[in-house]
């Protein structure tokens, strides 16, 4: 087990690596004696995203920019970010260098019997030989190196876009890495005396190509099922090879595919139809309630908000609408009901399209109107302190700890927290597909529960959708 562990550590360290490199290439700057850096505001990013990226507090940024307590974060502006630390001015080659020096160990003695492992990581272009390469040929070097045994052997691909070759890897690349660890600790827990898992990683990108390779090649001619794949032009290629051959896919986030004509596809997403059912069913339940449709921008009327709205008015569940500018001003004593607790459904997904309305929903309640807005789960790190409904697929869970430990033990770090945490969501869909492969059609996990529902005579749609009560 130690052996393969240190492939997938250099892997981290490397990667680790590439990301520092990535924050040292922003102006450095030295502001009341403090070194910084200058960081120009990109789009659709908040202080918690910032904060995780530089690895410095939000409440350190604001010290720094207090002008954001007066008004917020702004596309564009200018950000000075404490390191926190000396920087040293490396060459590429040299950082990487000096991580293969401090973390190849000496090989292990041959382990004990009960030492060895059942599980195997084969890597593809993340392995340190192959990050610069377009050829889809995989290191088997671990592979070749297992004991011989008379396990059933079950091997797996993981296609996720870790963007490897890429000097400037995004957030999402990071997101990924996350999720590709919670998935290798699945696979170290499922491990039994039956069976041998063997993954095979697959560094996707965001070439159609690289999938289209893939499929043409006897690559994945073993596999028994493969877990990822984001972009649908990605996943629209795989699908259909997946049916030729009889293996299914987990697809962890994209929902923008026809699973009727897609049986081998489960796909993890909640539609909008099935949030929306969910929470018209809550609603139908409450006695009281008075809904009202806030019209934020007719522009932001998100396929999710039409959803809700087709699925009120079929349940005929009765509400009225206003817009967001009469709602801050005194046309909104004539929109809401003293009487009953008002729920604002709010035509934007997009919490800065909505932010400037809360200070006054804030002051209608201390007039006494009872308010709580149907929200969204990725709000929830923006600390809002409004009465919330909101859908998910997300629950919290009281069984981390021991995750945790482990989490530490085998990668050497402490994982970034995120709603969702991409590594929870890797543990829990490994599992999942695991249990695909032996017919288990239930998924209980650390993070999401899984309840699988066919499509007509098509793919499987994961139907557990939780309403959330936030007072």
């Amino acid at each position: 087990m130690k052996k393969y562990m240190y492939i997938v550590v250099l892997l981290l360290a490397v990667m680790s690596v590439q990301a520092q490199e990535l924050l040292l290439n922003y102006p450095l700057d030295t502001v009341n004696g403090e070194e910084v850096y200058r960081y120009q505001v990109e789009k659709s990013i908040g202080l918690y995203r910032i904060g995780v990226n530089f690895n410095v507090s939000q409440a350190e940024i604001v010290r720094c920019n207090p002008q954001l307590r007066e008004r917020g974060l702004h596309y564009g502006e200018t950000l000075i970010i404490p390191t926190g630390r000396p920087v040293i001015q490396q060459t590429k080659a040299e950082v990487v260098q000096t991580v293969i020096t401090e973390t190849v160990v000496p090989a292990p003695t041959e382990p004990k019997p009960a030492e060895t492992t059942n599980l195997a990581i084969v890597t593809d272009s993340v392995a340190k030989d192959t990050l610069a390469t377009d050829s889809i040929a995989v290191d088997s070097t671990a592979v070749d190196s297992i004991v011989q045994d008379t396990r059933k052997v079950i091997e797996l691909a993981l296609m996720l876009p870790f963007e490897s070759k890429q000097t400037k890897r995004s957030g999402n690349a990071e997101r990924m890495m996350e999720f590709y660890q919670g998935a290798l600790m699945a696979l170290r827990d499922m491990q039994n005396d039956s069976t041998l898992y063997r993954l095979r990683v697959y560094d996707t990108e965001r070439s159609e190509r690289r999938v289209n390779a893939l499929c043409d090649s006897t690559e994945l001619d073993s596999v028994k099922a493969i877990l990822g794949l984001v972009y649908p032009i990605q996943i629209e290629r795989m699908a259909y090879w997946c049916a030729e051959h009889q293996v299914p896919i987990l697809l962890p986030f994209s929902d923008n595919i026809d699973l009727a004509t897609h049986p081998q596809v489960l796909q993890f997403n909640s539609t909008d139809i099935q949030a929306a059912d969910s929470l018209c069913a809550w609603i139908a339940g409450q006695e009281n309630i008075h809904c009202v449709a806030v019209e934020v921008r007719e522009a932001d009327l998100t396929a999710s908000v039409r959803s809700l709205r087709k699925q009120l008015n079929a349940n005929q569940i009765t509400y009225s609408g206003v817009a967001l500018r009469d709602l801050m001003n005194d046309s909104a004593f004539y929109a809401l009901d003293s009487s009953k607790e008002n729920l604002l459904i709010l035509h934007s997904n997009r919490y800065q399209q909505i932010r400037i309305l809360l200070p006054h929903l804030e002051k209608l309640r201390e007039a006494g109107y009872r308010i709580r807005i149907v929200s969204q789960y990725s709000w929830q790190k923006e600390g809002i302190a409004l009465p919330q409904v909101y859908t998910s697929m997300f629950n919290p869970s009281d069984r981390l700890e021991a995750y945790d430990a482990a989490w530490r033990e085998t990668f050497v770090n402490e994982h970034v927290s995120e709603t969702p945490r991409y590594d929870l969501l890797g543990y829990d869909l490994m599992r999942a597909l695991l249990g695909w492969l032996n017919t288990e059609q239930e998924s209980k996990g650390l993070q999401s529960d899984i309840r699988w529902k066919q499509v007509e005579n098509g793919g499987y749609q994961n139907s557990c959708v939780r309403v959330v009560v936030k007072d």
